[in-house]
């Protein structure tokens, strides 16, 4: 879902040809690779904590989705499958031949497709505040959503409302979610209404149920307690689907923690990625 952009004072990117589009690139730090996949039109900069927070154990790559930021929607139906595709690319452009994947809400539906197209390019997997396929009750926030982005007065009063499914009441009431907005609204690269519904269009198709079970690298999914739009229950169901998945639930969090809580949520994952690293060196192990 759409995370607010941090502003930087130095921007450390370019675009790398992705097949059809351009895509903006960003990479920070030296060690084993990452790849980051924001959700619902996101950027590069939603991911500011962990770049600046891993970067000194880790190459971190992040990318602006199609029709988001810096990134361009080419005519035709948006699919996640594309964006898997893109992310691919973006591997083969800057030769790297596999890194750990992170992704969230909309990013981890990506990262799914991408370990299953491409698993030769994903060396693990964390899958935050994800699900396998929307259910009903989904899709009627879904809708919701769409009437708001086109009715609501103006992208202030879009995001105050969006933001009370994204954020918890905790960050509400510090002045947390107040301080990112002001931080979007500033942003040079604001997404269309149109660019945001083609988005959520494509996450509201996708359906990997009954696929899941083709990945096979090691997997980490993560759900905040109190996340009301990826549920915990539809993560668990995620992590049934794969084999060996790791299922964990942070109590109190919504739907972004790697926001709200980064150095927790910067610690867990970098915990995962040394276990992987070691059960990769160890044959004997997993």
């Amino acid at each position: 879902m759409t995370a607010k952009p941090r502003t930087r004072e130095v921007v450390m990117g370019r675009h790398v040809q992705a097949r059809d589009v351009r895509v903006w690139t960003e990479q920070v730090g030296d060690g084993p690779d990452v790849l980051l996949i924001g959700g619902l039109g996101d950027t590069v900069e939603s991911w500011q904590f962990q770049l600046d927070g891993l970067a000194d154990r880790y190459r971190i790559t992040a990318f602006d989705n199609r029709g988001a930021g810096r990134t361009a929607r080419p005519p035709g139906e948006l699919t996640l499958a594309a964006i898997a595709d893109d992310a691919a690319a973006v591997l083969d452009s800057l030769d790297i031949d596999s890194a750990h994947v992170a992704g969230f809400s909309g990013g981890s539906l990506i990262a799914q497709e991408l370990a299953l197209r491409h698993p030769h390019r994903v060396r693990s997997l964390v899958l935050q505040s994800t699900f396998a396929a929307a259910d009903e009750y989904m899709r009627t926030q879904f809708r919701a959503l769409h009437w708001q982005a086109e009715l609501a007065p103006g992208p202030r009063e879009f995001l105050e409302g969006f933001f009370t499914w994204v954020y918890t009441p905790r960050a509400h009431n510090d002045g947390t979610v107040a301080r990112f907005i002001d931080e979007v609204m500033v942003f040079p690269y604001p997404q269309g209404t149109e660019d945001f519904r083609a988005f959520a269009d494509a996450c509201l198709a996708h359906d990997a149920r009954g696929r899941l079970g083709g990945i096979s690298v090691p997997t980490l999914v993560l759900a905040g307690g109190a996340d009301a739009l990826t549920r915990p229950d539809l993560g668990r169901a995620v992590a049934a689907e794969i084999p060996g998945a790791l299922f964990e639930v942070m109590d109190g969090e919504a739907h972004q923690p790697f926001q709200e809580v980064p150095e927790a949520w910067n610690a867990r994952v970098h915990a995962f990625w040394q276990d992987t690293g070691r059960q990769s060196a160890d044959p004997g192990r997993g």
